[in-house]
């Protein structure tokens, strides 16, 4: 049953966790900032080997932390060591920053000898002239651990292959750069965003950082400011504390020029034009109170469109799974999470797709909602839809993986539809068509127009079904018209977070007043300038079993081991790692 009633649209407004570490005092506060702006200059125009030094031993630095930094992940989001969720506290914390560095530091090089990041393949352009840049595989290696994945950033129109490369690291291209102070707000959910955004605003667009932490992690703090502690001796970093009243405090200072968040669309709004009726009616009247420059990212509903074929039982099970471990991952706390799956409701294994997707669930592990509010948003969800499947603990401190199904497409204020949830709740809906191409092209119309957000979408096709034109030229036409920042063809969207080299932000164009999913992008480690999307195609099965399923038995070691690769690629670390793949 669906309540009429049509709910806000948005990101999840979220309630301020409790502080495990006491706020920075404003003195303190302005004593960073101050730190910063007589630093900013000397960053600016630091020369690029000094950057690279700065980089590796920062490397090092998060290398020496990786230990202690999961652990205390694992105690505060109550997961059990020696699990694959462990594995994501490795590969989504000290792994991607390892990599990000890593990357960078390659970026670096090339624009030391040849003013620009090189591309690991030639970019070309689509048939409607839109330039395509391949960013992974960046290596041998990439190639090795991700058979069969690639992944490229198309750009926005203007860019050509003549001039795609004077669309790359515009910061250092400047003659005499300008030093700016950045405020970045990190994220709660995921311990790598908060330092690889920083990362961002340090080395591709040349500002110093403060980052504030989350409270619902800043636990992490410390060691972000021991491994970044080259950064911070030299006066270009800094880590402080506290919630809304501090990141307010930061947002309004005279001192702080540019903002980067990874948060809500809610938060924006607050930065932006203020809180209560105050901020309502300046965002009404377009009239800001905040006019720094504010890049974002804030959430999505995010989709996956599924495209009928002849899946056979275990395409069936594999993609549940799949499906399954787009959702638990990080127990439901992440903006890429799948939200809404699209079916084609003539598809006869429509049904079996469902099933599939449900015994995932009934089998997927509990996880501690450490996020505050999650059992609220769940029961709000549930609300709406009473007969929603609900899989595992609902005991007081659990909350039921939520499978709401078989939504009316045709209510377009469904609470699925418009409202991330932000904890394990996912949902079906299946679109009439009498075609598959028409499917696909009703399909990618619904993502666009009735689902919230433009961050991150997918799409599964079966390889026989690619092998009728009309089908394959309908999937391309999909990736094209996605009206979303990231793409994935067969797996979840979020691997293109976790590759580092692809951009990851909201598809652009949005504005203050309606900004969605946010505006800018991060990681990018190509350094583009003008980008649009970002497109991962994986095989429709892999083996050995991917590294982010929930049913990894040795993705602990494997991510462990990934990591420590990533800071030092060496044959000698490679026994360790194929051990791990195999016996999965």
């Amino acid at each position: 049953m669906t309540q009429a009633v049509a709910e806000p649209q948005g990101s999840a407004a979220l309630p301020e966790a409790e502080h495990r570490v006491e706020p920075t005092s404003q003195s303190k506060l302005d004593e960073a900032l101050a730190i910063l702006e007589d630093n900013k200059q000397e960053w600016a125009a630091l020369d690029i080997e000094e950057r690279i030094e700065l980089l590796e031993h920062v490397r090092d630095g998060v290398v020496e932390v990786a230990e202690a930094w999961v652990r205390a992940a694992m105690q505060a989001k109550g997961m059990t060591m020696g699990t694959a969720e462990e594995a994501e506290e490795w590969l989504a914390g000290p792994g991607a920053v390892v990599k990000n560095l890593s990357l960078l530091i390659a970026s670096l090089r090339d624009i030391q000898e040849c003013g620009v990041p090189l591309l690991p393949k030639p970019a070309f352009t689509r048939p409607d002239g839109q330039v395509v840049a391949p960013v992974f595989p960046t290596d041998g290696w990439d190639g090795v651990f991700f058979n069969g994945f690639t992944s490229e950033v198309w750009m926005q129109p203007g860019v050509t292959l003549e001039n795609l490369s004077e669309n790359q690291a515009a910061f250092y291209k400047e003659k005499s750069p300008k030093g700016k102070v950045a405020l970045v707000l990190g994220a709660g959910n995921v311990a790598s965003i908060g330092p690889m955004d920083a990362l961002y605003k340090l080395f591709v667009e040349g500002q110093v950082v403060v980052l504030k932490m989350n409270p619902v992690n800043e636990y992490l703090g410390s060691f972000i400011d021991e491994a970044f502690a080259p950064l911070r001796e030299h006066g270009f970093f800094r880590v402080v504390y506290g919630g809304a009243v501090e990141g307010d405090y930061l947002c309004m200072h005279r001192l702080v020029e540019e903002i980067h968040i990874t948060g809500s669309d809610k938060t924006h709004d607050a930065i932006v034009y203020g809180v209560g009726e105050e901020g309502a009616q300046r965002k009404a009247n377009r009239n800001p109170r905040n006019t720094k420059r504010l890049s974002s990212e804030l959430g999505n509903v995010s989709p996956i469109i599924i495209v009928p074929g002849p899946w056979s039982q275990k395409d069936l099970d594999f993609h549940g799974l799949n499906l399954a471990s787009s959702l638990c991952n990080n127990a439901g706390f992440n903006c890429v999470a799948t939200r809404v799956v699209v079916q084609h409701e003539q598809w006869d294994k429509r049904e079996d797709l469902l099933s599939s997707l449900q015994l995932a669930l009934a089998r997927a592990a509990d996880r501690k909602p450490y996020y505050p509010g999650a059992q609220d948003r769940q029961k709000l969800f549930v609300n709406h839809h009473p007969d929603a499947d609900q899989f595992g603990g609902r005991d007081e401190g659990r909350v039921p993986w939520t499978l709401i199904h078989h939504l009316d497409p045709t209510n377009t204020d469904d609470i699925c539809f418009n409202r991330e949830s932000w904890c394990g709740q996912t949902s079906e809906v299946a679109l009439s068509a009498e075609s598959v191409v028409e499917y696909i092209d009703q399909a990618v119309d619904f993502c666009n127009d009735s689902i919230w957000g433009t961050l991150s979408a997918g799409i599964f096709v079966h390889p026989k079904s690619l092998k009728d034109p009309a089908v394959a030229e309908a999937v391309e036409r999909a990736i094209a018209n996605l009206r979303y920042g990231s793409v994935a063809v067969n797996h979840w969207p979020g691997i293109n977070y976790a590759l580092v080299s692809p951009t990851w932000g909201a598809f652009p164009g949005h504005t203050d007043e309606d900004i969605r999913s946010g505006r800018g992008v991060v990681h990018n480690t190509y350094m583009f300038d003008q980008p649009q999307k970002s497109v991962l195609r994986g095989p429709f099965r892999v083996w050995p079993k991917p590294a982010w399923f929930i049913d990894h038995k040795t993705a602990a070691t494997l991510g462990r081991e990934m990591t420590y690769f990533n800071a030092d690629p060496s044959l000698m670390r490679l026994p360790g790692i194929v051990w791990a793949s195999l016996f999965g």
